[in-house]
This record gives C-alpha cells, sequence and structure tokens, in this order.
C-alpha cells in the first residue's frame, strides 16, 4: 500500500466519519460498511498494509492513547474482572473456536485452528471505547470493556505464537504456553513502566510544550519496539507505559499538558478512521484470495457465520457464568478486603499518614443486565486483521501453510461481523435492558462538589500565605483581589478582574501558577485517598490549565 493511497484513504475516512457524526450514526460502523461497498467497485487497486505496520506502527499510539486516558486506579479496582475477561476468557475462546473448528471442518488441522482461535479471540480496543462512549455506558462497565479491550492483545498474541509454532514446526523463546505468556506479560509491563518513569522525569524538566509533546509521540513505538526486541510484550508494555505517564500526568507544566492532550486526540481520530475504513476495504480481496485458492464461497460463509455464532456464544456464557461466581463470592471477598483495610490502616505509613482511605471500598459486581450488554460489547478489530494477515505463508519445513486463506477470510468476517451486528443491535440492546448512566451522573456531581471544595479551599489557603508573604504593595493588592474573587466565585478563575494591577508580569504570572499549583495539589491528593475518581480529577485538572493558558494569553 502506497503512501498516496494511505492519504487518500485517511482523507476520505475523515470525510466520512464528519458526515456520520453530523447524522447521528456510529462512526465505526458506517466507515466498515462503506468500506466493504467501495471494496467492490471495479477495477479498485487493493490497499493492504504489512501486519508489521499495523502492529508496530497503528497499534502503539492507539493503545496508548486509550492508556493514558484510563483512570488507573478504576483499573486496579476492577482488575479482576479485567484479568477473567482480558486473559481467562481468551485461552477459553481459542481453545473453543479451535476444537469446534476442527470438529466441523476436519480438513482443517487442529493447530491451524487454534490460530484462528486465538486471532478472532481478542476485543478491540478501538471499537470498545468509540461504541461504548457513543452510547453513554456505565463508567463501571465501561471500566471493565477498557481494561480488558487494552490487556487482551497481549494474551492473544501469546497464544498465536504458540499456536503457529505448532502448526509450523516452529519455535517459541519458551516452549511452554503458559509461561511464555507469564513471561511476555510481566517483562513487557515492567519495562512499560520504567519507560513511564523515565519519560516522566524526563519531560518534567522541559520547558518547551512541542518538546514534551514529541517525547510523548516516541514513548509508545519505543516501548513496543524495545519490548518486542526482548521476547516480550509490546502491547503490555505500550499499556503500562500509558497508564504511568497518564497517572502523573498532573506534574507537567499546564501549557504541555494542554499541547500533548490534543494532540493524542488528533491522532486518535486519524488512526480510528483509518482503521476501520481499511477493515472494509480488504474484505473483497481476501474473500477473492481465498476463492482462488480452492474454497467455495459456500464454504467460506458457513464456517465464517458458524465461527461468528461461536465466539458469541463462548463470551455471553462466560461472562454470565463468572456473573454468577463473582455474585456468590462476592460477600466473602468484602469482608476480607474490609478486613485488610482496617489492618493498613491501622498502621501509620512513615509520614504519619494512613495507607488508604478508611472510605475506601470494594467494588461491586456488575448486574445481569450490565454483564449482558459487557457480553454482547465483543467487537473485533485491528489485531485481529494484523495477526490473520501475519499468519506464516509456509512451515519450517518450507511447505506451504494450506489454511493460511481460510484464517485470514474467516477471521475479516468474524471482525466485520462482530462490528456491524453486534454494533448496530447495542444500542437496541441496551434501551431494551433499560441501562442508562444516571447513577454515574448523581456521582459526578458529587465528586465535581468535593473537587470544587477542595480546590477552593487550596485556593484560599495558598492566595492568603502569598498574600502575607508580599513584600510591596501592588504584589500584596494583586493577591488580594484574587483572593477576593476567588472567595465570591467559588474557586473560579479571576481571570479579567483586576488582572492589569501595577504588578509586573512575571510576577503575576508566579502569583497564578503558585495558587494553580496549590489547586492541583489538592486534587492529586483526594485523588490518592481514594476519594476523587481518577478521570475527576483529569477533567477538573484540564478546566485548570485552560484556565491558566487564558491568564497567560490576556498578561501577554
Amino acid at each position: 500500500m502506497g503512501a498516496s493511497q494511505i492519504l487518500i484513504v485517511m482523507m476520505a475516512a475523515i470525510g466520512l466519519t464528519i458526515f456520520a457524526e453530523r447524522k447521528g450514526y456510529q462512526s465505526a460502523l458506517f466507515l466498515a460498511m462503506v468500506g466493504i461497498a467501495v471494496s467492490f467497485v471495479p477495477r479498485l487497486p487493493r490497499t493492504e498494509l504489512e501486519p508489521d505496520i499495523i502492529l508496530g506502527l497503528v497499534l502503539p499510539p492507539l493503545l496508548f492513547s486509550a492508556a493514558v486516558n484510563f483512570s488507573f486506579f478504576s483499573f486496579m479496582k476492577r482488575i479482576g474482572s479485567i484479568l477473567n475477561m482480558g486473559v481467562a476468557l481468551i485461552l477459553v475462546s481459542t481453545v473453543a473456536v479451535g476444537a469446534l473448528l476442527g470438529w466441523l471442518y476436519p480438513v482443517m488441522s487442529l493447530p491451524a485452528a487454534l490460530i484462528l482461535g486465538a486471532v478472532i479471540a481478542p476485543i478491540d480496543a478501538v471499537s470498545a471505547v468509540s461504541i461504548g462512549t457513543k452510547l453513554k455506558l456505565p463508567n463501571r462497565l465501561m471500566t471493565v470493556l477498557k481494561g480488558e479491550s487494552l490487556i487482551n492483545d497481549a494474551a492473544a498474541l501469546a497464544l498465536f505464537s504458540a499456536a503457529v509454532a505448532g502448526a509450523t514446526g516452529g519455535s517459541m523463546p519458551i516452549d511452554n504456553a503458559a509461561l511464555y505468556f507469564l513471561f511476555a506479560a510481566s517483562v513487557g509491563a515492567i519495562l512499560g513502566v520504567f519507560m513511564g518513569g523515565i519519560v516522566h522525569q524526563l519531560r518534567r524538566q522541559l520547558h518547551n510544550p512541542t518538546m514534551v509533546t514529541a517525547l510523548t509521540i516516541i514513548t509508545p513505538f519505543a516501548a513496543y519496539m524495545l519490548a518486542e526486541e526482548l521476547t516480550a510484550s509490546g502491547v503490555m508494555a505500550v499499556v503500562f507505559a500509558g497508564l504511568s505517564l497518564g497517572h502523573n500526568s498532573s506534574d507537567l507544566k499546564f501549557d504541555g499538558r494542554i499541547q500533548q492532550r490534543e494532540f493524542l486526540r488528533v491522532v486518535d481520530a486519524l488512526l480510528e478512521a483509518f482503521v476501520f475504513a481499511y477493515m472494509g476495504l480488504q474484505f473483497r480481496f481476501v474473500v477473492e484470495d481465498a476463492i482462488e485458492h480452492g474454497y467455495t464461497l459456500g464454504t467460506l460463509a458457513g464456517l465464517s457465520a458458524l465461527t461468528l455464532v461461536a465466539v458469541i456464544l463462548v463470551r455471553i456464557v462466560w461472562v454470565m457464568f463468572s456473573a454468577v461466581l463473582s455474585k456468590w463470592s462476592h460477600p466473602r471477598r468484602k469482608e476480607g478486603f474490609e478486613r485488610r483495610l482496617a489492618s493498613i490502616n491501622a498502621r501509620p505509613t512513615r509520614r504519619g499518614r494512613r495507607g488508604r482511605s478508611p472510605d475506601a471500598k470494594l467494588a461491586e459486581p456488575l448486574g445481569w443486565r450490565e454483564n449482558l450488554v459487557l457480553s454482547w460489547s465483543g467487537m473485533r478489530g485491528v489485531v485481529t486483521l494484523a495477526a490473520a494477515a501475519g499468519t506464516p505463508l509456509v512451515t519450517a519445513a518450507g511447505a506451504p501453510l494450506a489454511e493460511r486463506d481460510l484464517i485470514v477470510t474467516i477471521a475479516f468476517a468474524v471482525a466485520l461481523g462482530t462490528l456491524i451486528l453486534q454494533g448496530l443491535t447495542l444500542p437496541w440492546l441496551i434501551k431494551w435492558l433499560g441501562i442508562t448512566n444516571d447513577g454515574d451522573l448523581a456521582f459526578r456531581q458529587e465528586q465535581v462538589a468535593l473537587a470544587r471544595v477542595a480546590t477552593q479551599k487550596a485556593s484560599i489557603d495558598k492566595l492568603e500565605e502569598i498574600r502575607d508573604a508580599q513584600e510591596d504593595e501592588a504584589g500584596k493588592a494583586f493577591s488580594e483581589r484574587m483572593l477576593a474573587n476567588v472567595k465570591r466565585d467559588f474557586g473560579l478563575s479571576p481571570a479579567g478582574r483586576g488582572a492589569d494591577t501595577s504588578v509586573g508580569r512575571e510576577k503575576m504570572m508566579v502569583i497564578v501558577g503558585e495558587m494553580q499549583a496549590a489547586r492541583r495539589g489538592a486534587l492529586i491528593a483526594e485523588r490518592d485517598a481514594e476519594r476523587l475518581d481518577d478521570e475527576i480529577v483529569r477533567e477538573m485538572l484540564e478546566n485548570i490549565d485552560l484556565e491558566q493558558a487564558v491568564i497567560a494569553r490576556r498578561s501577554e
């Protein structure tokens, strides 16, 4: 696929996305369906990317952006459900689909069937986040869905490597598939946290927001490539680097945060639009390849339909079965959690503070309606396409891998089938079940009120401290005027009221910066005490950044 073709697809995809949003359509589904229709245009040139380009250049920034904007505390709070869906379900789906295909279509070898099972097992982070956000799913449901979609790629790719080795006679870095996954996931996660820490320390020293953004751009690619060089999971490295940097982003200067945030949004828009359009554009060509190698259209359609039904049913059964176990075990887990919490809070830390908030609670299990929505939110995407296209052409002995075209065709059909079938019916299911985010709205109001009280107190305390420390009358008057405005406006920025006093611009910006730093510190302290949700804190920090940017602009 040439550079000109990529640009044309991107431009067309952005245009179609704008059209879909204006019409109220789900842009991901609209792009995929338009792509399928366009793929059948006569003499249309094939637009195909190498699997390494998709996995190494397209996937890392998408995963990184999703991880940066994901609440680390929410991730850890639901870690049990996330691991269940992101690891255990991947193994179950791979084995179940592989065994079913091996039984229904004996011509297909079991190793090849397991390759297909691993390819279509992971749900897509892009689809999950874009569709779930569009449909305004409850936060706790979105937490599980986002978390699953971020880590299941690592499990699926490890199983894919094991299945490919079995089918082709090749080898893995570690012969045991379970040990290889543990090694790849743990080393990838450790590497991601390590790189996130290094990058965070570097960008704290940078005063140029453009350089902060440049460092951010490099991070996901560097994390992915370094992990892959070490035969670890590049996916886990990218995810944990993103979680680390997102959690510590409050330490950046406001202009660096603003530019980085806006850049990631632009990258998301471009790559998401391209991925969904690319999925649709490939469909006709992969079907033609399979037909050219001897498969009939009926065979392809039949096996694709059966596989699609299988992956959907396996997910539904597993989610509902896990929900029953979770509800049954929750009272015992809650009792154990409360005992541990009491023990931790009974021991003061070295700084004399308690270890965790006494208000911390164990996450309540999802209800049956939410679990049903979760089970129907299994859209496949970019990893499925890349892994399918990355299936080897030949075995280690040099013989052709006969089932490769069948694997690729079924994988594309399942990815598009889940995206269209489940994506189109998910809004209806949510409405029929009465799933709303009304509880989230009430919780959000409480959280915003708590955040405003914390920032107001921090602002007043800091301004009183600054006022009392001023030696000149201009600085004292400016501080007093800001303090009056903060008290009157309940923590809002005093931009436009008394900013142009005799105090110099540099000193004014120092005072404003110290006040805003105090507000940020208050929000972070509430978050670390688990009284404020990470996503609410991130939103409030964004508002503070914009206020400070306006003040800086008006004072120039």
